[in-house]
């Protein structure tokens, strides 16, 4: 099993995902919790699809932080 770095962009009704590793692999759903579930089956898909047309599958390459700001200071 392999983790790929999601982002998850709340809108103002909905959620939408992407992965900086899967180029042009995106979800959208009306709750976090199903965009997850989209996306995850999205990049399963596009896996799939690589490994079948013989194409190199994408390597996890990209981290993330929370980075705590002080606006105060």
């Amino acid at each position: 099993m392999t983790g790929y770095l999601v982002v998850i962009e709340e809108g103002p009704e909905s959620f939408g995902a992407w992965s900086p590793d899967v180029p042009g692999v995106i979800a959208a759903a009306a709750t976090r919790e199903e965009c997850e579930t989209l996306i995850r089956e999205a990049i399963a898909f596009h896996i799939e699809g690589l490994i079948e047309d013989g194409d190199p599958v994408p390597k996890p390459s990209n981290t993330a932080a929370v980075v705590l700001v002080d606006p105060a200071a």
